[in-house]
Formats: structure tokens, C-alpha cells, sequence
């Protein structure tokens, strides 16, 4: 089998020696995934012809010194759900079979200006709706470390690609968690930025106040460089953020000292956490204290009612959100429906999975007449307290660190007919979308030979200070360096 990519400082340094093309490193990305489809199932679909065309372009180049960037020639794999012109995006759902989009996304543009190569589209839950990735059409990914055992979601596909080695970064999105627990759940480091600093444009919504795309990648470091690449204001997004996008990765000097980490009560004494899980957050807790941060207590008085109110709010957009799929503009039409309701009836009946549905059915339940009060409105009001609960705690501290999976990886079906414990998968990380704050996912240790995950969160569009802190972490272990066992 293909060796594992290394990392994005590894590639580049090969390509400007020229002891391999980017031709090559596709060509082995494109190899290693392939080799690891039914073992893995992280991609949905591969550029196999288009990601060499532009590795050759690279390529050229390079050979004549005007490299575009340091991804220029780096292969990188988007989530399905991120739009790519003359490619299909199925957001792993059946109503959207046979679509090819005419125009490509913000993020693919700029990945494009950058020279980096997209290898393929990662699966994921249908339409970014779950936690494990059993949701996708394609049925679910793998994760590396054990193929029995969820990827996470709903950007399992992106974290597995990564944790395997096939691609040294990757994209997804997040709207309640579904970068960070993935990046958790395969021991890689998975960013979401704050709502806004990267363009929504030509990502398929789902949730809009809450979906944010962000970073798969071994390091902080890396995850630095790829978000540098990809943020900064669009005029095409309305909720893009007019903000310069800081030189991140400058910062990372692996110097804590003087911040202060808070540890939020709510989330260290939560029923559900995994004991074991809660050893590793606080060893490395401990090592950061060893680095120089200072540590207190902090209260978000109102934590308990963020995963009601995230499926509240985010139930109500996509029931909006989703309406497009009719059958009528593209994707799946229903063959030999009685006029049009029954073509509408039929096509997103056929066309969305079980998940999808409750999502919608939900959805339109809270926001229909006589009970839009009572459920929608309130969950926006209790919304702004958890973000004030937020801006208090920021008064006494720089930073937050939680854990980011109450558990390790679950197994593979285990809670595929218990919505309810499938949501709570992410109990520590729906808050971070529901204040638009960023929040970072780095490794710290192991259970039962599963990875765990450190969450740092921050004040809005303080992305470099959450960065500084993984990075500091990193320097002083090792976790973030040891790979899944490769398969027999």
C-alpha cells in the first residue's frame, strides 16, 4: 500500500528540493485513497483526472520559480458540501444525485489561487445533519484508529482523509461540532473559525446563522497556514466578516505565558463525560500550567440548555434551508408523480434520509403558527444568554479548554436508533456555534487505545490566540505525531 502523506512542511520541503513533483504526491494521495475506499470510506468521489491536471500545473510553476504559495502543489480534499464548478455535490443525499455544479465556492477559489491540488470530496452526514457520518447515502466512515468505531461527523470524512495520511489537510464544516468532534474522535487537530472569517459562498446551508467552514491538518501549525489561505472577507456572503486576516501562524511563538485558561464547571462535573477522557483534558490542562498559563474557574450559568436550544434554532434554518429541494430546479426528480404536489411529495421522500426528515419535520414544527413563541423565539433568547454566559467568562480569562467529546470514538451503530444520546455527542461544542465563537480540537491522549481531544475556545476573531495555545501544547507532547496502525 501507498505510505501515509506526511505533513503539509514535509511535502513542501520535497517539492522545492525537487526530490518529487506534485504529480507524484497526488498520484500517491489519489492511490492511498482509493487502496483504503472500502476501509475507510472517507471520500465520496475523486478528481482523479482534474487533481493531476492541476498537480502538472504546479508543476510548471515551480520550474519556473513562481509558486504561488506554500500549499502551491499540496494535495487537500474538501467536504461534499462545499461546491466545486464541473463537480458533482451530492452532500451524501440521494435528492441531490446527478447535480454538477456551474460555479465553484469561496473557499475552492481560494484554495484554487493558492496552487493547492483537491484531490476528492469526503463523505459526510447527509446534509451535514449527524455526529458519526452514518447518515451519508455511502453509508458511514471508518475511523483510522478503529475501523469498528465512528469517524465523528458530520465531517468524519475530512478527519479520517487526514488521520490516515491520505491528504495532509483537509476541509469541513461545523455547526454544532462537526469539525472539532471528528478532529477528536481521529486525533487530528480540526478548527472552527469565528462565524465569519470564512465565506459561506458555494457551501451548501444548512443551518446559516450557525455553518462555518474550517480545518482538518496534524498541527496547529499546519491548521494556521490553511486558514491564513482561506479567510478573509467576501462581498458575496452578507455574514462575511470585514476583517484583515492576521498572519496566525507568525505567532505561534510557544509562549502561554501570561494568558489564563478558564475550566467551566458546567462541562468538568457533566453526568455523560467519560472519566477517563476527563484524566487526559486535565494532565493536559497541567501541561499548559507547566508552560506558563495560568488556570481558574469560570461558570457559564446557562450550558445545560445549549444542546436544546442548538436543535431548536438549527431544526428551524434547515427546515428553511432545505425547501429548495423540490425537484424542480436540480437534483432528483420523482418519475411518474400525478402533477406537482405529488412530484414534490415523492421526490423528497425518495430524495432525504430518516435523519433529514426529523430534522425538518421538527424544524417546521417549531416555527409554524402558535408555536413559534414558545420554541423558536425562546431558543434565540436563551441564544444571547449563552453568549453573554460567554463574554463574562472571557472578563476573567483568555481562553477556554474543555473537553471537546464527553467519550471516545463510539461504535459503529451503537446509537443509530437513540437520536437523543446521538446529540449529546456534542454537548461541549454546539455553544462555540451558537455564540459564533472560534474553537479549536487538539489532541491530548489516549482511552483504550481511542484519541481524545482538547477544546480550546476564545473571544470572536481571536483565532491566533486559541492557535497559540494548541501549538504550545504540541511542542511540549507527542500525541499529535502518532499515527492509526496501518492496515494488515
Amino acid at each position: 500500500m501507498t505510505e501515509p502523506l506526511g505533513s503539509i512542511a514535509e511535502l513542501r520541503e520535497v517539492l522545492d528540493a525537487g526530490e518529487v513533483s506534485s504529480v507524484q504526491l497526488v498520484g500517491r494521495a489519489l492511490a492511498r485513497a482509493e487502496a483504503l475506499g472500502t476501509r475507510l470510506n472517507a471520500f465520496l468521489g475523486l478528481r482523479s483526472e482534474g487533481a493531476r491536471a492541476d498537480a502538472a500545473r504546479s508543476d510548471e510553476r515551480r520550474a519556473r520559480g513562481a509558486v504561488r504559495s506554500p500549499l502551491d502543489g499540496i494535495p487537500v480534499a474538501v467536504k461534499d458540501n462545499m461546491v466545486m464548478q464541473g463537480e458533482p455535490t451530492t452532500c451524501a443525499s440521494r435528492i441531490l444525485e446527478g447535480f454538477v455544479s456551474p460555479y465553484s465556492s469561496t473557499l475552492v477559489e481560494k484554495l484554487e489561487a493558492a496552487g493547492a491540488v483537491v484531490v476528492g470530496r469526503t463523505n459526510m452526514d447527509e446534509f451535514a445533519m449527524g455526529s458519526s457520518t452514518e447518515h451519508s447515502v455511502a453509508g458511514p466512515s471508518h475511523n483510522p484508529w478503529d475501523p469498528a468505531r465512528a469517524a465523528g461527523g458530520s465531517s468524519g470524512g475530512s478527519a479520517a482523509a487526514v488521520a490516515a495520511g491520505i491528504v495532509p489537510a483537509a476541509f469541513g464544516s461545523d455547526t454544532g461540532g462537526s469539525i472539532r468532534q471528528p478532529a477528536s474522535f481521529c486525533g487530528v487537530v480540526g478548527m472552527k473559525p469565528t462565524y465569519g472569517r470564512v465565506s459561506r459562498w458555494g457551501l451548501v446551508a444548512f443551518a446559516s446563522s450557525l455553518d462555518q467552514i474550517g480545518a482538518f491538518a496534524r498541527s496547529a501549525a499546519e491548521v494556521a497556514l490553511l486558514l491564513e489561505a482561506v479567510s478573509g472577507h467576501d462581498p458575496r456572503d452578507s455574514t462575511s466578516a470585514p476583517e484583515p486576516v492576521p498572519s496566525w501562524g507568525q505567532a505561534l511563538d510557544g509562549d502561554v505565558s501570561g494568558l489564563t485558561l478558564g475550566l467551566p464547571r458546567e462541562y468538568s462535573a457533566h453526568d455523560g463525560i467519560d472519566p477517563a477522557v476527563l484524566a487526559c483534558v486535565r494532565d493536559a490542562v497541567a501541561e499548559l500550567e507547566r508552560a506558563g498559563a495560568k488556570v481558574c474557574e469560570v461558570s457559564l450559568p446557562h450550558a445545560h440548555t445549549a444542546v436544546a436550544t442548538y436543535y431548536l434554532i438549527a431544526t428551524a434554518e434547515a427546515s428553511s434551508n432545505l425547501a429548495r429541494y423540490d425537484g424542480v430546479r436540480y437534483g432528483r426528480r420523482a418519475e411518474a408523480a400525478r402533477g406537482l404536489t405529488d412530484m414534490y411529495l415523492r421526490t423528497r421522500s425518495e430524495g432525504f434520509g430518516a435523519e433529514v426528515k426529523r430534522r425538518i419535520l421538527l424544524g417546521t414544527y417549531v416555527l409554524s403558527a402558535g408555536y413559534y413563541d414558545a420554541y423558536y423565539r425562546k431558543a434565540q433568547q436563551v441564544r444571547t444568554l449563552l453568549r453573554r454566559d460567554f463574554e463574562t467568562a472571557f472578563r476573567s480569562c483568555d481562553a477556554l479548554v474543555t473537553p471537546t467529546s464527553p467519550e471516545v470514538a463510539f461504535a459503529l451503530g451503537s446509537r443509530t436508533e437513540d437520536p437523543l444520546r446521538m446529540y449529546l455527542s456534542d454537548v461541549f461544542t454546539v455553544s462555540a456555534n451558537l455564540a459564533g465563537l472560534p474553537g479549536v480540537s487538539v489532541p491530548c491522549g489516549f482511552s483504550d487505545g481511542l484519541p481524545v481531544g482538547l477544546q480550546v475556545l476564545g473571544p470572536p476573531l481571536e483565532e491566533g490566540r486559541l492557535l497559540r495555545i494548541a501549538d504550545t501544547y504540541q511542542r511540549r507532547t507527542a500525541f499529535h505525531g502518532q499515527r492509526p496502525p496501518e492496515p494488515v
